[in-house]
């Protein structure tokens, strides 16, 4: 086989995207066998953290929860799948089922190792460019979110702007480190830029700093840090902020910042 074939091959499966065990999907599917958020984790092999992290992610990117809890059963409480969640497995299995007949053939074709892009950001959600302005080497990208109300701004390198092929109407993910999003207090005004407010849906205490998962809307939740030993609630109203140069924006088959 010629080295060009094994190139269009290689580039073909990365364009594919992730296989479908991601362990995203994984949690959900645990989830919705046993009725509990701590024994999906345990099922997957990942911490009860980890778990709400994937449901989290997963409901972003839906726009919708794919996941509702109840309060004060056996060990905390239930959870079941919302019909949005049973949606999303149901097309996970189809789509599954569509990437495996591609990938079978283009594997005996040429023996390929799982590609894709992984990451470890936190807080992903799915965008439509508005506007994009340049300016020297950097570029100024203002994103309206999917399936919230919430405007987004990022600056990236012009060059990246031209990779990624941006232009006005487009769609793409916008991604950012839970270590980069500042959590304060409320306040009367806002600051400018990716500044909002929203309520705590969680936080976990720490010696450097208290993780909080805020709530913007029904479509979008945040995971940043705050100062430690707060002394927050679930509830509390607080702000949240981004630097725009914190926001990474990606495409199926890869990312740039």
């Amino acid at each position: 086989m010629s080295s060009n074939t094994a190139d269009s091959s290689s580039s073909l499966l990365q364009a594919l995207g992730h296989p479908l065990s991601d362990r995203r999907l994984q949690v959900l599917r645990a989830l919705g066998e046993c009725g509990s958020i701590s024994q999906a984790a345990r099922a997957v092999g990942v911490s009860y953290k980890a778990a709400w992290q994937a449901i989290d992610t997963l409901s972003n990117l839906a726009g919708v929860p794919v996941v509702q809890k109840s309060v004060g059963g056996a060990g905390g409480g239930g959870a079941r799948l919302t019909e949005a969640g049973q949606e999303l497995l149901r097309a996970a299995e189809a789509l599954a089922q569509a990437k495996g007949a591609v990938m079978q053939q283009l594997q005996s074709r040429l023996p390929v190792q799982r590609l894709g892009i992984q990451t470890s950001m936190r807080n992903q959600w799915p965008c439509m460019v508005q506007q994009l302005a340049m300016s020297g080497p950097l570029a100024q990208v203002h994103l309206q979110g999917l399936h919230a109300d919430v405007t987004v701004q990022a600056r990236i390198t012009a060059e990246s702007a031209q990779l990624l092929g941006l232009h006005n109407g487009m769609q793409l993910l916008a991604m950012c480190k839970a270590t980069a999003v500042e959590v304060t207090a409320a306040t009367a005004s806002l600051a400018q830029g990716n500044s909002w407010q929203g309520k705590i849906a969680r936080i976990t205490p720490g010696a450097l700093g208290d993780e909080v998962a805020v709530q913007l809307s029904p479509g979008m939740q945040w995971v940043g840090f705050a100062a430690a030993h707060t002394g927050w609630r679930v509830g509390r109203r607080v702000q949240v902020h981004v630097p725009e140069a914190a926001v990474v924006l990606a495409l199926e088959g890869g990312m740039l910042g």
